[in-house]
């Protein structure tokens, strides 16, 4: 029998349209919920300057009275659970040269949040998806994994082999399962590195990305007095250890760290790793702070062919995640069904 051929694109690879999901009363947002929906908004309106953005929401209508002027744009009502579309929405695989969306289970990041309708989301709006929805029995949020999009993925060993999310399954069995379900000759493990303030056990995408497949951006710290400094310096070791398909090491970025910042006495998640490559531009992460010049030219420096857009995300990270965390990409030919 002939091998399904598979592969996990990067997201720097062509795309149709990106997914959000809209902050409602229900959610964590509620407390400064006008805060959290200007932001949102400005986040899909800078998407759709370049591709379309679908926006899951609790009332269309009440939504849309954010977009007055604003174009490709697409709504579907769904009540969910919270906001992060990172990490409950489809993750979307080639398989025999067609897109296949792998509805992962979703547990709220190891069970500490309340996650039902989340994880239901995907099969119940399925229908707008222009793509065969396929359920996999498995927990992942997609700001677990970065791929290269040439069968190489990077992860974090303290997220995903972390017995909250697949606890019957040795570490063998997790790789086996991921190398199967995105079509992968290599995973490397990240051991090292992690954000204060962080909920989700060391997601990648808020540590180290692919920019392209040889291409690395990553978080460092270079103030030892931080407590991120150690943690971080190992993080960099390791990437530096590691080899692309040809053997050769990655060329790797450093991003910078925001000074601390912190939001009723504690610390919060702030990274600008926690970037969106859409097409023809890069949307980064900034927290009025001081590095955000810094880190606004080295994207730039990275990405001479993509328009670099800067989005506050400070009322983000008060719910512990940032720009990457509250989108999800679609690559091409997954077509919106929609009016």
């Amino acid at each position: 029998m002939k091998g399904r051929f598979m592969s996990l694109p990067g997201e720097f690879e062509k795309q149709s349209f990106v997914q959000m999901i809209f902050p409602h009363a229900l959610s964590d947002w509620s407390p400064y919920l006008e805060e959290a929906c200007r932001s949102f908004a400005s986040i899909a309106e800078a998407v759709s300057r370049f591709e379309p953005c679908l926006i899951v929401c609790d009332d269309i209508e009440r939504v849309r009275s954010y977009f007055p002027a604003c174009n490709n744009l697409c709504f579907i009502q769904y009540q969910s659970d919270d906001t992060w579309a990172r990490d409950c929405s489809g993750i979307t695989v080639i398989e025999d040269g067609k897109p296949v969306i792998l509805d992962f289970n979703f547990n709220g990041w190891g069970n500490k949040f309340e996650a039902a309708r989340d994880n239901n989301m995907t099969a119940s709006i399925k229908n707008i998806y222009g793509a065969e929805v396929k359920k996999v029995d498995f927990t992942l949020e997609g700001g677990a994994v970065e791929s290269n999009g040439s069968g190489t993925l990077l992860t974090t060993s303290r997220c995903l082999q972390n017995k909250n999310r697949n606890p019957s399954l040795s570490s063998k069995q997790i790789e086996s399962v991921l190398k199967k379900q995105f079509g992968l000759h290599t995973i490397h493990w990240l051991h090292n590195g992690y954000l204060a303030g962080d909920d989700t056990d060391s997601h990648i995408d808020t540590l180290a990305r692919f920019i392209d497949k040889n291409t690395i951006m990553y978080l460092q710290c270079t103030d030892r007095s931080d407590e991120h400094f150690t943690a971080l310096a190992e993080m960099q070791k390791e990437l530096q250890a590691f080899k692309n398909e040809n053997g050769k090491p990655y060329h790797l970025v450093p991003l910078p760290m925001t000074d601390a910042i912190y939001y009723e006495n504690e610390r919060l998640p702030a990274t600008y790793a926690n970037f969106l490559i859409v097409n023809g531009a890069v949307l980064v992460p900034t927290y009025n702070d001081r590095h955000d010049k810094e880190a606004l030219e080295i994207f730039r420096e990275n990405f001479p062919d993509r328009e670099i857009i800067a989005i506050d995300c400070s009322v983000l990270i008060r719910q512990y995640g940032s720009l990457h965390c509250v989108t999800m990409q679609f690559p091409q030919n997954v077509i919106l069904n929609s009016k």
